[in-house]
């Protein structure tokens, strides 16, 4: 008789493989290891490595750098429930058993082994870091394996435990790219400005006048009024720290050859305002918070912008205005107004970021749509976005532009009529149904003309600053631009 061969199940050698690799590195001691990767691994509980990362990045790394946290964390929280309170609950897979686990981490684990949390969150946050900041993608990935290996040297996991777990925690950090894409790295295109502001001003700023808001800049570098100073020492620096004193300095700047703006959004949209009555070209510091339009110009810094200037080259920007007030980035009517206006009433008192999360809340839970009629068509409203050209991506988190003179106002709604209409936003949003949603709207215009149904001013705003409305405005392109410096890299 034939002696039957036995066939071994992909499963059986790949299990034994993975037991083998696990006897071998958890079986090692080198006080190398005991000095670094338990260390590691011990820091990483509860996510406690990735948070003090996350806040460090916040802090120090401008609007990268939040960005690159706040995916991070987030990438780590969805992580965590699918792994978690999903994988972890279905497969069941039993810890390995051995006296390393006390005397390596100091503690017992209940929970099952496969895949890894730890691993899977390592991976996560180092990979949603990675796609706003690619720079760090080599260090927080090598802290992210330094996590792994530590899981299987002290005991605690398998190998292939590890594996999958930072295989899920980067596959589910790259899916969420689906609902929240990562904003372009590329300045905004826009045309030139056919103009002579190359031959009105100097390679040391003469001709130059700057208006520098002295509560601008970080708590750590202040306004950047010396530095200005430094590279353009011909230039006229006005730094205006009263409220008081910001519109004679604006006026007093709009008079010279060219106009400069130190500061955050608000700060350059008021610059632009006295720009485009003047006729003037403008320079843009970024100082602020968030630098929305500097960074669709691609100046984030001080260096960029005197680099612009040298170069001596302008882009034709789009300008736009919502009840004869200019706006270069966005205005809105409604819900958005309620909630800036909540910001700072708070901000004051417990900080901007901890402010913007009480005030959300307030808002969601006890807003209520505004009735207004918008182009003659009756409307109730919970939230309307609208653009100075066309932002991405599609929905209500708008990040960034592809062009800064496409001739359009980027408009979009949410339908207060249809019920549950926030809870259907949400959903949609999370769900990737945006598109289909009936209560979202999103239309290409250039002109909105806006009435308020019962007859009250509304409260409008402007590039993040809001002010008392007329109950009847228009929001509208400008037919000329305004000239900024870039730096054509």
């Amino acid at each position: 008789m034939l002696e039957k061969t036995r066939v071994e199940l992909p499963s059986r050698w790949i299990t034994r493989l993975d037991h083998r690799a696990f006897r071998w590195l958890s079986g090692m001691e080198t006080e190398a290891l005991n000095r670094t990767v338990v260390p590691l691994g011990r820091s990483a509980d509860r996510s406690r490595l990735w948070i003090v990362i996350a806040a460090a990045l916040a802090v120090l790394d401008g609007r990268r750098g939040r960005r690159g946290a706040l995916r991070g964390l987030v990438s780590i929280a969805v992580t965590s429930a699918l792994v978690n309170q999903g994988i972890k609950r279905v497969a069941r897979r039993k810890r390995p058993v051995g006296e390393f686990v006390r005397t390596r981490f100091g503690r017992q684990y209940s929970s099952t082994s496969f895949p890894s949390g730890h691993a899977a969150s390592a991976a996560a946050f180092a990979t949603g870091v990675a796609q706003e900041v690619p720079v760090l993608g080599v260090p927080l990935g090598a802290m992210a394996a330094g996590v792994a290996t530590s899981r299987v040297y002290a005991g605690v996991h398998y190998p292939a435990d590890v594996i999958v777990g930072a295989a899920s925690g980067a596959a589910i950090s790259l899916a969420l790219r689906k609902l929240w894409p990562v904003a372009s790295r590329e300045p905004a295109r826009a045309r030139p400005a056919y103009t002579n502001i190359d031959t009105v001003v100097s390679e040391d700023g003469k001709g130059i006048t700057f208006v520098v808001n002295a509560s601008a800049g970080s708590a750590l570098a202040g306004p950047p009024a010396d530095e200005i100073r430094d590279a353009l020492p011909k230039a006229e620096v006005i730094l205006v720290d009263s409220p008081e004193d910001w519109d004679a300095a604006l006026e007093k700047a709009g008079k010279a050859k060219v106009m400069g703006i130190a500061g955050g959004d608000g700060s350059i949209n008021a610059a632009a305002d006295t720009a485009v009555r003047n006729q003037k070209p403008l320079i843009v510091v970024p100082a602020g918070t968030l630098n929305h339009l500097a960074r669709d110009l691609g100046i984030e810094s001080v260096e960029d912008a005197i680099r612009a200037i040298k170069r001596g080259r302008a882009a034709a920007v789009d300008v736009a205005t919502i009840d004869g007030r200019v706006f270069l980035n966005t205005a809105s009517f409604g819900s958005y107004v309620e909630l800036v206006d909540a910001r700072e009433k708070l901000q004051e008192k417990i900080g901007k970021w901890p402010a913007v999360l009480v005030a959300l809340t307030r808002v969601l839970r006890s807003s209520e749509p505004i009735e207004v009629e918008i182009d003659g068509r009756p409307c109730s409203l919970w939230m309307i976005f609208i653009g100075n050209c066309r932002y991405h991506p599609v929905g209500f988190a708008p990040s960034w532009r592809e062009r800064l003179d496409d001739g359009i106002l980027d408009v979009r709604m949410v339908d207060g009529t249809q019920p549950w209409a926030r809870s259907r936003l949400l959903f949609a949003v999370l769900s990737g149904t945006l598109g289909k949603c009936r209560v979202y709207q999103q239309r290409s215009v250039r002109q909105l003309k806006v009435r308020s149904l019962d007859g009250s001013r509304l409260r409008l705003a402007r590039d993040g600053e809001t002010f008392e409305g007329s109950a009847e405005f228009t929001v509208t392109k400008l037919d000329r631009s305004l000239p900024i410096y870039v730096d054509p890299k």
